[in-house]
């Protein structure tokens, strides 16, 4: 079995997709093991809740957007290079460099719902944009590995 620096390029894709679905999955399940407590006790807050849960969410779509990267930009510049040496093990570190970066932005951004979403019984909802707000700053470290992945791949000439 051959490895090609064409199959790391799709791997790297790939982990990226992967660690943000499941960021995400974990992300939303703590935020929504919280948010059924809270409608146990206040069943009006569901729409609050919704809004909390789904924040995890975005992690998915930021791997998404990487794997589409990867898939019609960093493939195709493999495939021409000249000197192939280790330019599929690099692509396949950016990869995981931003499934990583999905993976843990979500999980904790998860546990910040969650905070937000134990709180909303007790002050009637007056909480929700204040934990959005501290959700948001957990969403920006998705924001940066997206970012931070598709510098490292224009430096590596691979974008």
């Amino acid at each position: 079995m051959l490895i090609t620096p064409e199959s790391l390029v799709i791997l790297g894709g790939a982990l990226s997709l992967a660690l943000g679905l499941a960021g995400s999955a974990i992300g939303m399940g703590i935020a929504g093991s919280a948010g059924a407590a809270t409608l146990s006790e206040e069943p009006g807050q569901l729409r609050n809740v919704i809004v909390l849960v789904s924040l995890p969410m975005t992690q998915t779509f930021y791997g998404l957007i990487l794997l589409i990267l990867f898939l019609t930009t960093v493939l195709p510049n493999v495939e021409t290079l000249e000197v192939k040496d280790g330019m599929g093990f690099a692509a396949l570190a950016c990869g995981l460099i931003g499934g990583l970066a999905q993976f843990a932005s979500a999980v904790y951004q998860g546990s910040v719902c969650a905070s937000g979403i134990s709180l909303l019984a007790r002050t009637r909802g007056k909480i929700l944009t204040n934990a959005m707000m501290l959700a948001v700053f957990v969403e920006l470290l998705g924001v940066l590995g997206l970012v931070f992945t598709i510098m490292a791949l224009n430096l590596l000439g691979l974008f």
